[in-house]
């Protein structure tokens, strides 16, 4: 079966700009992602599909290859699906499609090969008939039964299911409400379908796959940064 990776990495980043780029612990930060692509046992081609000359020289000289996206598909509202649909149809074209592809985040530079590797066997052993996707997930730091909306100048729950005996699970222990997970932008895979066909990002059945907080950090901005930086030299 043929599996590649995408990297998707625009440059013109508000919340740290240059991040993509950015040395980390001696590397560019997207070198890491490349480098621990480059080790899978599945990934035959790792690409970095980008519209920023920098970003495609720091790319290149880690061993990537490097696919050009418009800069119409490189606006700060610009989601990831037609970028995606873009990438798959020129490979489409040329013959090249893969039947799985592993999304790869340049901005979780602590995610390991085992991670990649971990996630596109689960996604394998399940098949394309019990599932379309596979998404890294952590646990949240902090529930979202209590959180708040605003509705004029009043707080109103954000969630209006009551999942405990609680009367208000805003006022009850974290640790008796429900476990809850967030996407950590690690690793997702799918299937090619997925995206050319039913044009999704992750379909409808979607397998989960738990890592550690520490590997789940996500840089969005310079304290993200900072604690990837601190987190690395202890785990790395």
């Amino acid at each position: 079966m043929k599996v590649i990776a995408i990297i998707p990495a625009r440059g013109g980043s508000k919340g740290l700009p240059g991040k993509n780029i950015r040395p980390l612990c001696g590397k560019p930060l997207i070198a890491w992602t490349i480098e621990e692509a480059k080790k899978s046992k599945y990934i035959s081609r790792v690409i970095v599909n980008t519209d920023d000359e920098k970003i495609a020289e720091a790319a290149k000289s880690s061993g990537a290859e490097i696919f050009r996206r418009p800069k119409e598909l490189a606006e700060d509202s610009t989601l990831d699906l037609p970028v995606f649909e873009h990438h798959l149809a020129f490979l489409q074209e040329r013959g090249e499609l893969p039947e799985m592809v592993v999304d790869l985040r340049a901005t979780a530079p602590l995610r390991r090969v085992n991670r990649i590797d971990e996630g596109i066997e689960l996604l394998t052993a399940a098949g394309r008939a019990k599932a379309d996707s596979v998404r890294a997930v952590s646990k949240a730091c902090k529930t979202p039964y209590k959180m708040w909306k605003l509705e004029g100048e009043f707080l109103k729950p954000l969630l209006s299911e009551n999942p405990i005996s609680y009367k208000d699970p805003h006022d009850a222990p974290r640790q008796v409400l429900p476990p809850v997970y967030q996407n950590n932008g690690s690793m997702n895979a799918f299937w090619s379908s997925i995206i050319l066909e039913k044009h999704s990002m992750s379909g409808e059945k979607i397998l989960g796959y738990l890592m550690e907080d520490w590997e789940s950090i996500n840089i969005d901005n310079e304290f993200d940064f900072l604690l990837a930086e601190n987190l690395m030299k202890r785990h790395i």
